[in-house]
């Protein structure tokens, strides 16, 4: 096993993004035999690799210790730049000094997931059996399966348990799975905007983008890498239908309503009419230029997958019974990807089972992607709750 911060690689766009797969430009905990990773799907992985960023520095007790879970097409670098893309965190006005997650106060740990695809073991990895990439032969992965892996890195890094879990949509389904599953490991628990499984509609959704990727002629059986191509058209259709259910009714007619892009009067063909449409379309081409289409498949698949109160006996109460954990859940009023039933849920498993809960359902126009805006409310929760834990647990 060992622990390496790669030099960032000199090539731009897809040559970079490719290089990222094997080689970040992050920190990355390789693991060898001594080390599986022991799947769901029943299969042992082996060597296997997690790749991620830390900001702070961990206190001499090792107590102060936040990890953050990234959403669906996420990644590691949470409050600093992308190397692919070149953009500023994704969580950065939550994570950085004197914000909610202060790493002026914290050791905060971001990790690449499982079956991602910029340096944690993924499809666009190579398969170290066969000197190729992994492609469709990399097993299926769960949530349970990526969790899995972060408790292995933090193991590596000495740390015995977290004072904080924190992340929204696919990032809170790893919170709730940390919070089950490890739960004299994390103090304190920020699921937002998710939910403990995925919804049919949610389901339907990825399916259609799922489809679409392996519609497109590029896609090759999974094998476009070895035939130096890319379902580009396919993704793109599947960032643009998944984009919907980021946004809401009220933000879309507010942001782009009926008007048309760069015209006067309707165009009668199917270039692209009205700026929605543009958008979508400029969402879908940028997304392929930063992720891989086979990786699309198993982390939105491990999203399907997720069912905690199946793991349970189908009472998602007793996937908590007896923590100690506390938590802080939210939602947003027009999230309708996970909207606030969903977190009703939770919290009513959460009461069911003698957890200490606080629960907000925050007033935003924004959607599901509320979570990664300016939210003031938000953030002033969020502070409130971290404060809290802190002199709770004395740091």
């Amino acid at each position: 096993m060992d622990d390496t911060t790669a030099p960032t690689p000199p090539e731009t766009g897809e040559a970079q993004r490719l290089h990222q797969a094997d080689a970040p430009s992050s920190r990355v905990a390789r693991f060898g035999d001594d080390r599986p990773l022991v799947l769901d799907a029943g299969i042992t992985l082996s060597p296997w690799q997690i790749a991620y960023e830390t900001y702070g520095e961990l206190n001499a007790t090792k107590s102060n210790a936040v990890l953050v879970c990234h959403a669906l097409t996420g990644d590691q670098y949470v409050a600093s730049t992308n190397p692919v893309t070149g953009k500023p965190g994704w969580w950065d006005l939550v994570v950085g000094p004197g914000l909610p997650i202060d790493t002026d106060r914290f050791f905060v740990i971001c990790a690449n997931v499982l079956g991602g695809c910029m340096g944690t073991t993924g499809p666009a990895s190579t398969n170290p059996a066969t000197g190729r990439v992994w492609g469709l032969d990399l097993p299926v992965v769960t949530i349970a399966d990526m969790v899995r892996a972060q408790v292995a890195l933090i193991d590596h890094l000495g740390i015995p348990d977290l004072f904080l879990v924190a992340g929204g949509s696919m990032g809170g389904m790893q919170v709730l799975q940390w919070a089950s599953a490890w739960p004299d490991r994390v103090f304190a628990a920020a699921p937002i905007a998710t939910a403990a499984s995925h919804s049919a509609q949610n389901i339907a959704f990825y399916e259609v983008g799922r489809q679409a990727v392996m519609a497109d002629p590029d896609w090759r059986e999974g094998r476009y890498l070895d035939a130096g191509v890319q379902p580009r058209k396919g993704l793109a259709v599947a960032r643009m239908a998944a984009h919907i259910t980021y946004m809401s009714e009220v933000s879309l007619h507010s942001k782009f309503g009926r008007r048309l892009q760069n015209r006067e009067a309707l165009g009668y063909g199917f270039d692209g009419d009205f700026q929605i449409e543009s958008y979508l379309r400029h969402q879908g081409s940028t997304f392929v230029d930063r992720f891989d289409a086979n990786s699309y498949l198993y982390v939105s698949r491990a999203m399907d997958y997720f069912d905690l109160a199946a793991d349970h006996g189908g009472v998602l109460a007793e996937a908590f019974r007896g923590t100690k954990t506390r938590f802080c859940v939210m939602s947003f009023t027009t999230d309708w990807a996970f909207p606030t039933r969903d977190s009703r849920t939770i919290v009513h498993a959460l009461a069911a089972a003698g957890a200490k809960v606080s629960f907000a359902e925050i007033e935003s126009d924004r959607g599901h992607d509320a979570f990664l805006l300016d939210e003031p409310e938000m953030h002033a929760i969020l502070t409130g709750f971290i404060d809290a834990a802190a002199r709770a647990r004395g740091i």
